[in-house]
């Protein structure tokens, strides 16, 4: 192990974890409940189309799966670091518009724990929240703008109980800020801003377990299923009232603790996917989340905020052509996949539906098993029966998986 290697990766994340926030959404939708959700994705699974509950790849780190890290080589140590490029095109009837954001995606590593053992550490954006838009309002006009969200910290554990069966789990901290501001100005020239503020302080918990059948040496499938517990969420969220036009001091409104206003559902999901001579790998997943079993209170008390439940359809595939080796191009990963989302957040009963498609491709580093993996994503966002805002995506993903021989060591002879 090379000391001068090792010692840049850990400053490396350190000081990106130190920019964590600056990956936001663009979008009006986030301003409804915690914003929109993310799937621990990493950017080699959001080019697959964001599947992964029935991936395992010892080479690959899934979050999405905790049950897939005791499949990591008992020599090897995994980072893999995570960016994105967001253009958006919105339209809302005549009106269009553009925009562009992106940053810091996730920070995440693997490392055996033993020969039917592996660990995961990582700091993962668990919901989103960005926006900028004005309106008219009675003898007046108004401006809302939304920033922050929610991130997790966690560390997962998996083993291997009997041949071909993992199992594992996730404990997270889930951490983050959510401010919703409304400025007012009036025709008389007064200004006043309203801000509604959540903090969040919780933990988290995600269970999985995976089961693969070999059917021969080249042909097998793998099963995987995942679970997220219901649970109340822990904080506090209050509002305060600004007059920008006098020196007063603000007025703070509805300051509460979250307890027993706000929870998250269950989450389940399943998947299954087929490999063929670990060349060719092919993967479906599906997750729902009934939302509409949450609860979720305005800061104001006077109405809440309808959910609905969620599910998503993901299917995925990769292939490359020599993974033991060969030409650059043999080496090289090759990935496509699409995904259909109906979301949770539901506008004036106008249900939010998504879907997109992906291609990418791993970059394999030369003379190291370091993966670079690049990634173009088309997302469409618009809410049903009545079309209200319709978002085009462009994203461009960027992930750089590092991967290390750490417990390797060479024989003096």
């Amino acid at each position: 192990m090379k000391i001068s290697r090792s010692l840049f990766l850990i400053v490396l994340c350190a000081l990106a974890s130190l920019q964590i926030y600056a990956q936001v959404s663009m979008t009006p939708y986030s301003k409804y409940g915690y914003g929109m959700l993310r799937d621990n994705a990493t950017s080699m699974q959001r080019s697959m189309g964001g599947v992964g509950y029935a991936m395992q790849n010892g080479r690959q780190i899934n979050v999405m799966n905790p049950a897939s890290y005791a499949a990591i080589d008992s020599l090897t140590f995994l980072w893999d670091i995570g960016l994105d490029l967001t253009n958006l095109w919105s339209k809302e009837n005549d009106t269009s518009a553009k925009s562009t954001g992106g940053g810091l995606d996730y920070i995440t590593m693997q490392f055996p724990l033993g020969k039917y053992m592996g660990g995961s550490i990582g700091l993962l954006p668990y919901s989103s929240v960005g926006y900028s838009f004005g309106s008219e309002i009675v003898h007046g006009t108004d401006s809302r703008v939304g920033y922050g969200g929610i991130n997790e910290l966690y560390a997962g554990v998996s083993g291997r109980p009997f041949k071909n069966f993992t199992i594992g789990a996730n404990f997270g901290y889930l951490f983050g800020t959510i401010v919703n501001d409304v400025y007012a100005y009036t025709t008389g020239g007064n200004s006043s801003l309203f801000e509604r503020v959540m903090k969040i302080r919780d933990w988290n918990l995600n269970i999985g377990a995976q089961y693969t059948i070999n059917f021969n040496p080249k042909h097998k499938a793998t099963i995987g299923v995942v679970y997220t517990p219901a649970k109340d969420i822990h904080g506090d969220t209050w509002g305060v009232y600004y007059d920008i036009d006098n020196d007063e001091a603000p007025d703070t409104i509805g300051y509460r603790t979250m307890k027993g206003d706000f929870s998250t559902p269950a989450t389940y999901g399943g998947g299954i996917s087929y490999t063929f001579d670990n060349r060719l790998n092919i993967e479906a997943d599906f997750t729902y989340q009934p939302w509409k079993n949450a609860k979720y209170i305005t800061e104001e008390n006077v109405e809440a905020t309808t959910l609905e439940n969620r599910w998503k359809v993901a299917v995925g595939a990769q292939y490359q052509h020599n993974p033991r080796g060969g030409s650059f191009l043999h080496r090289m990963q090759f990935r496509c996949g699409a995904f259909y989302n109906r979301d949770y957040i539901s506008v004036d009963g106008n249900n939010l539906k998504d879907y997109g498609i992906s291609i990418g491709f791993g970059i394999p580093a030369p003379s190291s098993k370091t993966m670079i993996n690049l990634g173009f994503e088309y997302q469409r966002r618009q809410t049903s029966p009545v079309k209200l805002v319709t978002e085009d995506y462009f994203n461009i993903t960027l992930g750089i998986n590092f991967n290390e021989m750490w417990f390797w060591q060479n024989k003096i002879k």
